[in-house]
């Protein structure tokens, strides 16, 4: 029987840019994420998209409203209690890769396991085992800056898995890359999804990745005003 992960109960964001101006960026969002899913969250420029990733991956606080992530509310937590949710909940991808320059391949996927206090021995072989999972098992010594784009983004997924998240958060994770090392990346991502069962949010305005996924969510002026299946393949 599946489970809720993500429960958005009228979700409200608004951002003061002094008075009586103020920015209401998402309307009474409400959103239910199953275990399992591999969802797409689309929208034009200005939507609300990247504010809706910023609230799932509890990189900020909404206004209104209330958000319970993997049965846990995260309405009266500390900041710090959210650096933790963040580090052990969710696996980050970002467009722009976010690997730290002066660390290898190994040392940035071996981070978040730092973080959460594993030991060296364990988490310098779970970092192995996730760099051969994505195919960079033979440039685990390699800087970031000897890496090509997609290889870049591999060692981020490889990362975004560490800890073993609940769920795996995509921003725009090819929008940086070609076509041929997008599809590469979105290929990662459908393997990541079938044979683990990990859970994807993709936000994405390219609709032709959207439709990959299990389910599309489309947000216009800072409201769902689309919810729909996908195809849940791959691309040919």
């Amino acid at each position: 029987m599946s489970r809720t992960i993500i429960q958005m109960n009228s979700i409200i964001k608004n951002y003061y840019i002094g008075t009586p101006n103020e920015l209401h960026i998402l309307k009474s969002i409400s959103l239910e994420v199953e275990e399992g899913d591999f969802i797409a969250i689309v929208g034009a420029s200005g939507s609300g998209k990247s504010t809706l990733m910023n609230m799932i991956g509890v990189l900020d606080r909404p206004t209104s409203g209330e958000y319970i992530l993997d049965g846990i509310s995260i309405k009266r937590m500390s900041d710090n209690q959210l650096s933790d949710v963040r580090n052990k909940k969710i696996g980050f991808v970002f467009q722009t890769f976010n690997l730290i320059p002066r660390n290898n391949a190994l040392k940035n996927v071996e981070l978040p396991m730092l973080y959460a206090g594993m030991d060296r021995k364990k988490r310098v072989e779970r970092a192995k085992e996730l760099l051969s999972l994505v195919g960079m098992g033979d440039r685990m010594d390699h800087q970031p800056n000897e890496l090509s784009g997609g290889q870049k983004q591999r060692v981020a997924i490889a990362r975004a898995l560490a800890n073993d998240p609940a769920i795996l958060l995509a921003d725009e994770p090819t929008g940086a890359l070609d076509s041929e090392t997008g599809r590469m990346v979105m290929d990662l991502f459908h393997k990541v999804h079938e044979e683990d069962g990990k859970t994807i949010v993709l936000i994405t305005h390219n609709p032709e990745l959207a439709e990959e996924t299990n389910r599309v969510v489309t947000l216009r002026d800072g409201m769902i005003v689309g919810d729909r299946p996908g195809s849940g393949k791959a691309a040919v």
